[in-house]
């Protein structure tokens, strides 16, 4: 008779707790509670409000400090980041940069990831959940009616979507994905900018997802956020076709010019 392997003790160990308070600091920022800018309390108050030692918020404050989220002022505190400025190394995003992946791979990716999320947060999401995604809505129209393009409440828009889901995996995608997704919606964003009225139409995609999560229409939201990113592919395909139309028109009348 063959040996039965041996069990193997689970030796799962729990979260340091300045692990635990860096998780949750991150989401803060991640959700829009702490913001680009605004100042953190100070270790004796977090310290308080946390029920955790002071060298524990220390730690955790310090990895923030090694990932860019936050920085420290000598003498004035310590302040939340840009994202742009986010230092954690993403093998995703190098490989745009180094251009071996577009913003067509990046979008057929949150495809994938995004209506997933809508669909769970439909099942899923309490009221506070969806009042925060209101919230960065208004923000967003709020913040695009001043002539601005809405980046950050549009990057807090789809994270908060991702806590809505309550899938620790998802979440966990889309927290290592934060500043590719910021790149991603910045580079985006400002293309569509080019005709306001595409911004009109972004604002409408996340009203119309935000709605159907309200009314658990999982169908719906699924819809609605594969048309939102449909539109983004659709978009960011015609502007490079029109972009290298372009190009050949100038290159066509640059040789024409030369003969003559």
């Amino acid at each position: 008779m063959a040996d039965r392997p041996t069990m193997v003790p689970n030796t799962l160990k729990p979260k340091k707790l300045s692990d635990q308070v860096f998780e949750r600091i991150r989401d803060m920022i991640f959700k829009g509670d702490l913001r680009p800018g605004e100042q953190l309390k100070s270790e004796r108050e977090l310290s308080e409000i946390l029920s955790v030692s002071r060298p524990t918020i220390r730690q955790a404050i310090q990895k923030l400090i090694e990932l860019g989220m936050v920085e420290n002022t000598q003498g004035q505190g310590t302040f939340i980041t840009n994202p742009k400025e986010v230092k954690g190394h993403n093998i995703l995003k190098d490989m745009i940069d180094l251009g071996e992946a577009n913003m067509r791979d990046l979008l057929e990716v949150r495809m994938a990831l995004e209506c997933h999320a809508a669909t769970s947060a439909a099942l899923r999401a309490t009221a506070e959940d969806v009042d925060l995604l209101d919230k960065h809505v208004e923000e967003m129209r709020a913040t695009i009616a001043k002539g601005e393009l809405g980046i950050l409440e549009d990057v807090r828009f789809h994270m908060t979507l991702a806590y809505a889901t309550k899938n620790q995996v998802q979440i966990m995608l889309m927290k290592n994905m934060y500043d590719l997704l910021h790149f991603g919606i910045e580079e985006s964003t400002k293309k569509l900018y080019l005709d306001p009225k595409n911004l009109e139409r972004i604002l409408d995609h996340h009203q119309a997802i935000t709605d159907a999560i309200r009314l658990r229409d999982a169908g719906s939201a699924y819809n609605a956020m594969r048309e939102h990113i449909n539109f983004l592919i659709t978009f960011l395909c015609d502007e490079s076709r029109m972009l290298k139309q372009a190009i050949t028109i100038t290159e066509k009348d640059e040789k024409s010019s030369h003969k003559s």
